[in-house]
């Protein structure tokens, strides 16, 4: 069975530049567990890795589709099967880092989460209705009273996952993330060493907040406005994610840049607790105090000594 390092945690906590660091040391390459960075021309907003933070290392899965493409746990399995069974021929080690756990699981799984398991077209439409008259935060309140595991991975933002996993719930009777952790009891589908970075957590939202104000600096705003300029609906999947949705509205609205940068800070702040929730309770793996050694360097050397035996 084929091995493979997996490096998981919410936002901000350091997974890229852990990566990078850990296939410097082992020899690897990194397949993106990120729903986001799979996108062209959102590099901003998704705190895509620059050329410098890569370290000269092969990342896949970035930058591979374009915003109107349709991206999805499934979708990332199959690609990433191809990338890791490439990386392994060249005897090189792939280590998967992201905090989409959905998209982690379903590689682990191995099996499972087709695109058109439960599908409904008729109970698809009436949720979309819903969310078009309610708005997505009422979608997602009804996800949470349904499946919250499944409301705890998804952002509200994200009304394509909130209606899939409604969706199947309302055809099956059952919940999409209970289905997913039975289908993690078949045989995995790598021999994986599983790391989840972990911080203090008033720590990890000072990081969330300075990672919004220098997405900013960056040039966020401009992004967004240039791909609305290329024509991308504020309605896809991709100009749903955080970042993207409140920024289209200080250009589109009239929220303030203030405004709208306040509330990524709250939004993506949100979602991290959800992550660390999701992680504790659908995730088995060594979890990894993220400031306790140093940086990415040194959470790198930590893992090659764990995993030292195994690579």
């Amino acid at each position: 069975m084929e091995k493979i390092i997996i490096i998981a945690g919410p936002t901000a906590a350091g997974k890229t530049a852990a990566a990078a660091a850990l296939a410097l040391a082992v020899g690897g390459e990194v397949v993106s567990a990120d729903s986001m960075q799979i996108y062209k021309y959102m590099d901003i907003g998704t705190a895509k890795p620059t050329e410098s933070e890569k370290r000269g290392v092969p990342h896949h899965l970035v930058n591979e589709l374009f915003p109107d493409e349709e991206y999805s746990a499934a979708a990332f399995r199959r690609m990433a099967d191809v990338r890791i069974r490439e990386i392994i021929a060249r005897d090189r080690v792939p280590i998967v880092a992201g905090g989409s756990g959905f998209y982690i699981r379903a590689l682990l799984s191995g099996e499972g989460f087709e695109d058109g398991a439960g599908a409904d077209g008729a109970l698809r439409e009436a949720f979309a209705e819903t969310a078009r008259e309610r708005g997505a935060g009422y979608l997602h309140a009804l996800l949470a009273e349904a499946d919250p595991n499944a409301a705890a991975a998804i952002h509200p933002n994200n009304v394509k996952r909130v209606i899939r996993a409604l969706e199947y719930n309302a055809a099956t009777g059952g919940t999409i993330s209970g289905r997913g952790a039975a289908q993690l009891s078949a045989p995995p589908a790598y021999d994986a060493s599983v790391f989840i970075l972990a911080m203090d957590r008033a720590a990890l939202y000072a990081r969330v907040d300075a990672r919004v104000d220098r997405m900013f600096a960056a040039g966020l705003v401009g992004e967004v406005r240039g791909l609305l300029a290329m024509g991308y609906s504020r309605r896809l999947v991709s100009m749903q994610g955080l970042g993207y949705k409140e920024t289209a509205a200080h250009i589109e609205d009239g929220l303030t840049e203030a405004e709208a940068r306040e509330l990524i800070k709250l939004r993506t702040r949100r979602f991290a607790k959800r992550q660390i929730t999701w992680f504790s309770r659908q995730l088995a793996g060594e979890v990894i105090d993220a400031e306790a050694f140093g940086g990415a360097d040194g959470i790198a050397e930590h893992i090659l000594q764990i995993t030292r035996t195994n690579i």
